[in-house]
């Protein structure tokens, strides 16, 4: 599978350099640092997103914040770790990559604290890059035919490592041959559908179109999907799932047209913690994201917005949950 020439981060010559995805399409700027609170902002600003991929980063920055020290400071490392924790609460992969940078910072001594978590977050990765590969081999048991798939938001590399996930399974089975074309979602307010989903298809020559977030509907009615594959920011033990917003209502157009609904993601986006979807923070967003586009205001910011950055779909209507450990069917029960 190729992927022509882009990639959404890398770690070189002790610098995370990383693509800025709110330039996307029209701009590929990369930005270098070794700070880890300007990888904390760029995970807020979005110009790093996607759950994976927000808590491979945020592994990369909590190492990076010892760059140049050469000895244990919990205070800093706790500084450090609760500046990350706060910067996006619904994906669950920040909080456990953070964890596992924390377990390896208390078991460290004093030298090579830096090497150590280096090698976390290259862990981390590489871990996650693995997963890619397996959930797009696992994704092609839900073909039975040559179909046409609708995906929402953006689930390729620009927000895993790898292939991605929802985005993997749809490139491996293209080279297949079992897909004939994509619809995707714009993805309202941020546009991450027509900005990054778009601009990956197009880099893989995969062949797409794009339609608004209201027209999914007239598209099933059509007979023009044959199957719907987003990702997850956050799944339940239970199997509720939360992702960008608008999932939900993609999840209830396919249980009425009686379409296949399908969730792909890592095993780490399981959150062990929660019993159902009832639990699982939402995020909401500034006001700006709905009143601008880009730099171009189109509401008046007196307005009072409604923007949740997520929903959460309750797993009835979840055809099959995709992962690097096989395909799983409700009842979900992922209580090991």
């Amino acid at each position: 599978m190729k992927n022509n020439s882009y990639f959404p981060l890398k770690f070189e010559n002790d610098y995370l350099i990383f693509i800025d995805q709110t330039k996307l399409p029209l701009q590929e700027n990369y930005i270098s640092t070794d700070d880890y609170n300007r990888i904390a902002e760029a995970i807020e600003r979005l110009e790093i997103r996607g759950a994976p991929l927000i808590g491979i980063a945020a592994a990369y920055a909590c190492a990076l914040a010892f760059k140049n020290k050469n000895e244990k400071d919990d205070n800093y490392f706790n500084k450090v770790y609760n500046r990350l924790a706060s910067t996006r609460p619904t994906a669950v992969n920040l909080f456990y990559a953070l964890k596992e940078i924390e377990k390896v910072y208390s078991s460290i001594d004093d030298i090579n604290i830096y090497e150590y978590l280096l090698l976390t977050a290259h862990k981390i990765f590489s871990d996650e890059e693995k997963f890619s590969e397996k959930i797009a081999k696992n994704g092609l048991n839900i073909f039975l035919k040559r179909s046409n798939v609708l995906t929402h938001c953006n689930t390729g590399a620009l927000a895993t490592a790898g292939f991605g996930t929802a985005f993997a399974i749809v490139k491996n089975a293209f080279d297949h041959q079992l897909i004939n074309h994509v619809y995707v979602d714009e993805t309202r307010p941020l546009l991450q559908g027509l900005r990054l989903t778009a601009f990956e298809l197009e880099k893989n020559e995969i062949p797409f179109t794009v339609q608004t977030d209201s027209s999914a509907a007239v598209l099933m009615q059509e007979g023009k999907i044959d199957l719907v594959i987003t990702g997850a920011d956050r799944i339940a033990l239970n199997g509720d799932s939360a992702n960008k917003i608008g999932t939900y209502n993609l999840a209830i157009l396919c249980n009425f047209h009686n379409i296949p609904f399908y969730i792909a993601a890592p095993s780490t986006t399981i959150d062990r913690t929660i019993a159902t979807g009832a639990e699982i923070a939402i995020e909401f967003r500034s006001s700006k994201e709905l009143l601008f586009v880009g730099d171009k205001q189109i509401g008046k910011e007196s307005y009072h917005c409604f923007c949740p950055a997520f929903d959460v779909t309750p797993s009835h209507l979840i055809r099959g949950i995709i992962t690097e450990e096989g395909v799983f069917s409700f009842p979900y029960n992922f209580i090991r």
